[in-house]
């Protein structure tokens, strides 16, 4: 599979060599997927392993921020190169979903809304430079554009119902529309042969449906809200959350069909729609009061979690061999 406009190799005539050429726009996808177990956990009360996956996911979104800030400081040509592709807006993703975990936090709501006017304020720059060059025939981090979007929407959420601020509410309503439309639209320009040939990101498929349903459930305990759109964020939650367990269970027998166990950097973009299916149910069976699917919510939740540990491993295993090449019998991606 051609991975270039996905993840565009360093300059190699860049005027710089730092360390942060080498840190790809892709990797912010283990920032979504380590936030996402964090918010999973903390949902089942597992506060201890929550915190820890927090304070990893905020380490590593420091490590992306300062590589994206001296890319752009540094090589303004190759950061132009990594805007225009999807997994640039991951960093917004991210961003998003740092600030929805922080905000369950107590006392953490300026920190989570400073997080979201840091995503906001770079979401709509990076977002028109996709769309500008975007092509049919796309891998999983098409949908990108639309997580990204819906991650706005469920921090927004979040924080009106944390009692921030009540213009948040409608805010929130407008990019989960917005979302949706982007999913309609990514989802014409995706090949559909990743589902079988992907390296990872083709699960973003599912999970850009699954944060949808995140973000409708969350928007359904707005109290302002007139009785008929209520209803109608209710079952629009059931639905998407309904057509993210459609895609998990087909993306699942794909795997099964086609296993690709070597590891690449995409898998973490494979871990996130897991821990966000998990979310989505667990929230969902909240608001609803629903209890088999809070009980189905904690299952995949564990799956996440136990994506989440090989992930790890195999990232550490991976980063192990690239430092011992003599010993790797194949190039590590």
């Amino acid at each position: 599979m051609n991975t270039t406009a996905e993840n565009p190799p360093p300059n190699s005539d860049a005027p710089s060599r730092g360390w942060w050429i080498t840190v790809q726009p892709v990797a912010g996808a283990a920032v979504m997927a380590t936030g996402i177990v964090s918010v999973g956990l903390h949902l089942v009360g597992r506060d201890v392993l929550s915190g820890i996956l927090l304070g990893l996911a905020a380490a590593l979104w420091l490590l992306l921020a300062a590589a994206f800030a001296l890319t752009l400081l540094n090589d303004r040509s190759q950061w132009t190169l990594r805007a225009a592709t999807p997994p640039a807006l991951a960093g917004v993703a991210a961003t998003c979903v740092l600030g929805t975990r922080i905000s369950q936090l107590g006392g953490g709501q300026d920190l989570a809304t400073a997080l979201l006017a840091v995503a906001a304020l770079v979401w709509p720059v990076l977002l028109v430079d996709v769309l500008r060059h975007w092509k049919h025939g796309m891998p999983g981090g098409v949908f990108l554009v639309c997580v990204s979007t819906q991650g706005l929407a469920v921090l927004a959420a979040t924080l009106a119902a944390a009692g921030t601020a009540d213009w948040l509410a409608p805010a929130a309503l407008a990019a989960f529309c917005l979302g949706l439309a982007l999913y309609v639209a990514a989802l014409a320009h995706f090949d559909l042969r990743q589902v079988l040939t992907g390296a990872g990101d083709q699960w973003v498929a599912g999970g850009a449906l699954a944060i949808s349903a995140l973000a409708a459930a969350k928007l359904i305990t707005w109290p302002d809200w007139s009785a008929g759109l209520q209803d109608a964020l209710r079952a629009t939650t059931w639905v998407l959350l309904a057509l993210a367990l459609a895609w998990y269970a087909v993306l699942l027998l794909a795997e099964l069909r086609r296993p690709r166990p070597r590891y690449d950097v995409r898998r973490w973009a494979t871990v996130f729609p897991l821990g966000m299916t998990a979310v989505a149910a667990l929230t969902a069976a909240g608001v609803t009061r629903t209890a088999w699917v809070h009980t189905l919510g904690e299952v995949l939740l564990w799956i996440a979690t136990a994506a989440w540990a090989l992930t790890t491993a195999a990232f550490l295993t991976a980063t192990a061999r690239k430092r011992r090449p003599h010993e790797a019998g194949q190039p590590v991606r």
